[in-house]
C-alpha cells in the first residue's frame, strides 16, 4: 500500500524568523489521524532566519536528527557538545532520560534548511548523547546513501532503532532503487524534483509517501530530484 501525502496537506507555518512545514502532528498542529508512522513521529522541514534560532528547551526519549540541506546550524546541549553542521553533516541526539538543548542559524546573511526527524527509541530510559556525522554529497549521486542507521561508520551516524535513513540525488529519466526486507515500512520524503512511484503518483517537493507491504521500489525521476527514504520496522 503506497498512501502519499501531499505538501499541501501538510501544516504550513510562518513566523517570520521560522518557516516551514510539518508532516505529523507537531507543537500546536494536531491530527489525530497523523500522529505516527511505525516509530516516526516527525518530519518538520524548517528555514530559520539568520541570526534567530531555538532557545534553551529539554528533551526526552526520543531519537532526534537533524539533516541540515543549506546554511549551517549550530547545535549546544547541558551535555557540553558544541557543533556547527552544514550539508553533507548529519546531527543526532538521544534524548533519553533527559537532556537540554538549542539550535539556532549562526549566520548574520544566510537563512538554513533543515530536516529535524523524531523517532521513538527501542529502549526508554538511557543515557542521553549527542553525536555529529559527515557524509560526502558527491557520494548521493544515482544512488541512496544511508546517513543514519543503527551501526555507526565513518559516513553513517548510529540511532538508538532498527531504521536506516538514506539520501540521494539522481538527473530527470534515471531512477533510484530501493529493497528492503518484507514486512517493514518505508518514509519518502521529497526535497527537490519530482519522482514517480511505482503505482503512476507523482511526488512533488514537499510531498511525503508511506509504503507498507512493498519490498521492492524503483522511484523515477521525472526532474532532477534530491530524496529521502527511510526504512523503519
Amino acid at each position: 500500500m503506497i498512501k502519499v501525502y501531499p505538501a499541501a496537506s501538510a501544516h504550513r507555518f510562518d513566523h517570520g524568523w521560522l518557516k516551514g512545514s510539518h508532516s505529523f502532528s507537531f507543537g500546536d498542529f494536531y491530527d489525530p489521524d497523523n500522529t505516527a508512522f511505525g516509530p516516526m513521529r516527525v518530519c518538520n522541514d524548517d528555514t530559520i532566519a539568520p541570526g534567530r534560532g531555538f532557545g534553551a528547551h529539554p528533551h526526552s526519549d526520543m531519537e532526534i536528527v537533524s539533516i541540515v540541506l543549506s546554511g549551517r546550524l549550530r547545535h549546544e546541549d547541558n551535555l557540553g557538545n558544541v557543533a556547527e553542521t552544514e550539508f553533507g553533516g548529519v546531527q543526532r541526539m538521544s534524548a533519553g532520560t533527559g537532556a537540554i538543548h538549542t539550535e539556532h542559524n549562526p549566520s548574520d546573511t544566510e537563512p538554513v534548511r533543515l530536516l529535524q526527524l523524531w523517532f521513538m527509541p527501542r529502549t526508554r530510559g538511557t543515557a542521553p548523547s549527542y553525536t555529529t556525522g559527515r557524509f560526502d554529497p558527491a557520494r548521493l549521486e544515482d544512488r541512496l546513501l544511508p546517513v543514519v542507521a543503527p551501526e555507526r561508520t565513518p559516513e553513517i551516524v548510529d540511532i538508538a532503532q532498527d531504521m536506516t535513513i538514506y539520501l540521494g540525488r539522481t538527473e530527470a529519466g534515471r531512477q533510484l532503487t530501493f529493497e528492503q526486507e518484507d514486512g517493514r515500512r518505508i518514509f519518502i520524503y521529497l526535497i527537490e524534483g519530482q519522482v514517480k512511484l511505482p503505482d503512476g503518483q507523482l511526488l512533488q517537493p514537499g510531498d511525503s509517501a508511506r509504503i507498507e507491504g512493498i519490498s521492492r521500489l524503483a522511484l523515477t525521476a521525472e526532474a532532477d530530484t534530491l530524496v529521502m527514504v527511510i526504512d523503519l520496522p
